[in-house]
């Protein structure tokens, strides 16, 4: 390799025997060869001198035939025309590098330190000189060289002090920029160290006439060079017999090694027999360990399973002879058969299941389940029937309008509660002959308070019907005969013609008594739902469908387990119940557990059905009470339809059986409420008027008293909704029937039946406050209002015809084109023939007509609704408007003539209040 020293040679002698002359200066070189041609070349990076440096790369070959010391460019390349340089690898001692030009040129540098300063300084220029998209790429070389601003300089300065020297000095004079560094790169001399300097004054001191005669000094200096050599020769020839010896004990030290190696193989021999043998002893204490272990776990489970199915003898006894009607005999009947559930529901490995012992001891508890079981149901069997019979022969004596709470019964089966908590678990065919008795027994008890205390209930209704319920269906079938199928309150008939009502005292009396009825219902059966909920555990669905839930019985999937280790952990009892439930439910289930609304539903399906067998009669008998009076009078559903909607959204358990019993008797009763309605609306439709009719018609009249009862009821309540539609659809079918029968009235004219019928509706409308019927509040004002506009047009006419009939010939000769202030000068509407008109209206004759016309009206129109003097006022202020149009057209026609009516309007006023108070 190159030395530093030998680096800095040749960049002078390139330097100053080629580049000088052109005026370029030298900035980095690196010695190569190729692969196929050895002999040394040399890559030079070149710039020339300021203002406009041009940077290029140049390859210089030393001649061979000629003199040595000649160089010559051979090729030379811009920096842009280099498309990428490849250092293969990053290592620091990696001599190739590739450049891609106009085809790819691969090196090998001689000299590392040199090879590295060259890609610096190339990496450099390339920077400042080419534009961002032609710039070469570079490849596998160390980021830290084209970071650093001279490697050559770095190396040089580590092996010697001078470069330091030098580096201070140019640092000293430096202005930081790129020229300055390219100068110090090309510096062509170094400063001598203290020892050069010593050495080559102490040459020059014993060769004083070096400074006279250099050929002499150079002659010197040469034979002492060859001296020099020859003695180098000879001292390598010296040392040949050295090293020979040297090569005889570096053979003899590989023959050692030779042996020491075959020692060495044999040791690893030895000890490879050790290894295995101590893995095999390693084997065995590992396997004698995991059988420690399994059995130590075996153990485990084995005290764990006995623990779990021991059962202690006092619970036996208590099993095989339990005393159930003591409070201690009756305790320890329960505690040891929740012992005996925990035993048979142990949480055992089903591997374990298989053992003999495990089977023969579940088979006892088996034995001990049955035997306990029976013993169970006898004694609650017999304690139902007792409890049922004993107050199934309790006469009933009381009259007041109460039912009877049996919390006594409750109170008696309290104590056995957890009893049939574990027939439930354990042997369900049991628990549902059980409540089977209980659903039968209690049924009859409370078909009979229930029928007695709807029987009561209807006697206090009203004073008529105290005596039985015999009477009761008596009295509503004669009432029924005298009704004559026309009901009373019926809109569409008339009062004469409606049967007997119920007075309104009788219809608070029935509000208060359904109300009281309710109440009592609602906490009997509340009460009776908890405790069976409770007693019977009915909250919890059982997880399987089995008789019995027992964890001991193998199942037919268990596989084989005996085969396995025994070092396998045991599933949780809940897994296992989750897991049966899900085997047995054939419905889709999430991780083996129902979704909780189908949990729900299944519960209160559950609940429902017994309680629908406990009061069976409940919902037939308040369906019956309700219609009982609804054949009497037909207002009584409205009642009922508030009253039951109060009931059913104001319950706290929406699934309750009272609250579906309620809500099936409200849909009866919506039906009963619409099929009223419909009737009421049918009525009116259907109505004909007769020869007596009068002005105001039946349905209008009547809807009054149905409106107020209507209000009554449903003023505060939650189906306000409901009667707000009726009303709608009862006020368009009487607004359509007024319309309707006007037209063929047999007394009063169409505009007096309208205009009496809708001033009617007008004042009811406005007095009930409705808000849902304000728009037809103000319809009813407008028809009421054409009504009397058109009666007045009609009837009231022109009193004065023949001077309206005058002024009508003189507006069409004013339409024709003339003059008003020229009509007096036309023949038929002159002066004298407008006097001759008037003369015919004397005040006293129009007097006398306006009195003729007041008795007509005052025959037309009917008393109940006192329309008379309105009506009157109305023809007034149309005789006003009629007379103010006459003299008007005399003033613009008949301007100065002096022509006036007999009468004023003051006259006017006094003609028709004399006539208003005379009658």
């Amino acid at each position: 390799m190159l030395s530093i020293g030998t680096l800095a040679n040749i960049k002078h002698i390139l330097q100053k025997e080629l580049f000088l002359a052109s005026g370029e200066r030298l900035l980095s070189v690196v010695t190569v060869v190729k692969k196929k041609d050895k002999r040394a070349c040399y890559l030079c990076v070149v710039t020339t001198a300021p203002p406009v440096a041009v940077v290029t790369l140049v390859l210089v070959k030393q001649s061979e035939r000629e003199r040595e010391n000649e160089y010559k460019r051979k090729r030379s390349w811009q920096l842009d025309e280099i498309k990428w340089i490849d250092g293969r690898t990053e290592q620091f001692e990696t001599h190739e590098f590739d450049i891609q030009l106009e085809k790819l040129y691969k090196w090998y540098a001689l000299n590392l330190h040199e090879r590295q300063n060259f890609l610096a300084v190339l990496n450099r220029q390339i920077q400042k000189y080419v534009r961002v998209g032609q710039r070469a790429e570079f490849r596998n070389v160390p980021i830290a060289w084209l970071s650093e601003k001279s490697p050559e300089k770095i190396a040089i300065g580590g092996s010697s002090s001078r470069n330091t020297a030098k580096n201070q000095k140019t640092n000293q004079h430096s202005d930081g920029d790129d020229d300055d560094d390219e100068e110090e790169e090309a510096q062509e001399f170094t400063a001598l160290t203290d020892k050069e300097a010593n050495e080559l004054g102490k040459l020059f001191s014993e060769c004083d006439f070096a400074i006279k005669d250099a050929e002499q000094f150079i002659e010197q200096l040469s034979k002492e060079l060859h001296d020099l050599d020859g003695a180098n020769i000879q001292s390598v020839l010296a040392s040949e017999q050295k090293v020979l010896k040297m090569m005889e004990h570096i053979d003899k030290a590989i023959s050692e090694a030779d042996g020491f190696e075959t020692r060495l193989d044999s040791y690893e021999d030895i000890l490879g027999h050790v290894k295995e043998t101590m893995e095999k002893i390693g084997g065995k204490n590992a396997m004698i360990e995991i059988a420690n272990n399994n059995n130590i776990k075996l153990m485990k489970e084995l005290n764990k399973v006995i623990s779990q199915l021991d059962l202690p003898q006092s619970q036996q006894q208590a099993l095989d002879d339990p005393d159930l009607k003591t409070v201690a005999g009756r305790k320890a009947a329960i505690a040891a058969a929740q012992c005996l559930q925990q035993a048979m529901n142990s949480d055992i490995d089903p591997a374990l299941l298989r053992l003999e012992a495990v089977q023969d001891r579940r088979k006892r508890f088996e034995k001990w389940k049955q035997k306990f079981s029976a013993t169970v149901s006898r004694f609650m069997n017999n304690l139902f029937i007792h409890l049922g019979n004993e107050i199934g022969d309790m006469p009933l004596t009381s009259t007041e309008l109460t039912l009877p709470n049996h919390s006594n019964v409750h109170r008696e089966l309290t104590p056995y509660t957890e009893l049939m908590h574990w027939c439930k678990a354990m042997d369900r065919k049991t628990y549902d002959g059980l409540m089977k008795v209980y659903t039968t027994s209690l049924s009859k008890i409370y078909d009979r308070d229930v029928r007695n205390f709807f029987n009561l209930a209807k006697l206090q209704v009203s004073e008529k019907l105290r005596n039985s319920r015999e009477d009761l269906d008596m009295s509503t079938s004669s009432r029924k005969s005298t009704l004559s199928s026309t009901q009373y309150g019926t809109l569409g008939v008339h009062r004469d013609q409606w049967g007997p009502g119920v007075e309104a005292a009788d219809r608070i009396r029935f509000d208060a008594l359904l109300e009281k009825v309710l109440a009592e219902l609602e906490p009997i059966a509340l009460q009776e739902q908890l405790f069976c909920i409770n007693f019977f555990q009915m909250d919890v669905i059982s997880p399987t469908t089995k008789n019995t839930q027992t964890t001991l019985e193998m199942e037919k999937s268990v596989p084989d387990m005996m085969s396995q280790s025994l070092i396998v952990g045991s599933s949780s009892s809940s897994a296992s119940a989750a897991a049966a439930a899900a085997a047995s439910s054939p419905s889709p289930t999430v991780d083996g557990v129902p979704p909780q609304d189908k949990i729900d539903r299944q519960i209160n399906e559950d609940v429902r059905n017994l309680m629908i067998g406990l009061f069976g009669c409940l919902e037939p008998e308040l369906v019956s009470f309700i219609q009982s009076f609804e054949r009497v009078d037909s207002f009584y559903s409205l009642y009922v339809f508030v009253r039951l909607t109060q009931h059913v959204m104001s319950a706290r358990d929406t699934h309750s059986f009272l609250s579906k019993t309620f809500g099936f008797a409200l849909v009866q009763v919506k039906r009963n409420f619409d099929r009223f309605m419909t009737h009421q609306l049918q009525t009116i439709k259907d109505y004909k008027l007769h020869k007596r009719s009068k002005a105001i018609l039946p349905y209008v009249e009547n809807f009054e008293i149905f409106a107020q009862t209507a209000e009554g009821i449903f003023r505060k309540s939650d189906r306000r909704t409901d009667m707000d539609k009726w009303y709608l659809q009862l006020v368009n079918a009487i607004f359509e029937g007024i319309n309707f029968h006007s037209q063929s009235h047999p007394k009063a004219p169409s505009q007096v039946v309208r205009m009496e019928n809708y001033h009617h509706m007008y004042a009811l409308l406005a007095q009930l406050k409705v808000p849902g019927l304000d728009a037809l509040k103000k319809e009813a004002k407008s028809r009421y209002n054409d009504a009397l506009k058109a009666y007045v047009t009609q009837y009231f006419g022109r009193p004065l015809e023949k001077l309206n009939l005058f002024f009508e010939g003189v507006q069409q000769k004013v339409a024709q084109g003339v003059k008003e202030t020229e009509i007096s000068y036309q023949m038929a509407f002159s002066k004298q023939e407008l006097r001759k008109v008037i003369s015919q209206y004397p005040a006293r004759e129009v007097k006398k007509g306006l009195e003729n016309l007041y008795k007509k009206v005052e025959k037309h129109l009917s008393e109940e609704e006192n329309l008379l003097q309105v009506v009157w006022h109305a023809m007034q202020e149309e005789f006003i408007a009629q007379y103010n149009y006459l003299e008007e057209r005399i003033q613009k026609c008949y301007a100065g003539a002096m022509i006036n009516l007999e009468f004023n309007i003051q006259d006017i006023l006094a003609f028709f209040s004399d006539i208003a108070r005379s009658h």
